[in-house]
């Protein structure tokens, strides 16, 4: 059965799993694994949808943030986006 997950619903969970929380730390930036918002939302094979969802204009937009880094390979596991936030 394939799965069914949208880009808005992974960058709500990466909102409200990593950037909410710095935020609220007052935190100045926030750094998010792709594997890792993958792994929590239990996705098999979906690193493509992660890392377009968190790339994505719309969720810094959104969640008033500015990407400041990307590492990694184009797709996978291990792309580390950063983001500044802004209050």
């Amino acid at each position: 059965m394939a799965q069914q997950i949208t880009a808005d619903e992974i960058r709500e969970f990466a909102y409200n799993h990593y950037v909410f929380p710095a935020r609220n730390a007052g935190l100045p930036q926030v750094r998010i694994r792709a594997g890792d918002v993958h792994d929590a939302l239990n996705l098999v094979s979906l690193y493509p949808a992660v890392c377009g969802a968190l790339g994505a204009d719309k969720f810094q937009t959104q969640y008033r943030l500015r990407r400041i880094g990307r590492q990694g390979p184009t797709s996978g596991a291990n792309v580390w986006f950063t983001f500044e936030i802004f209050p």
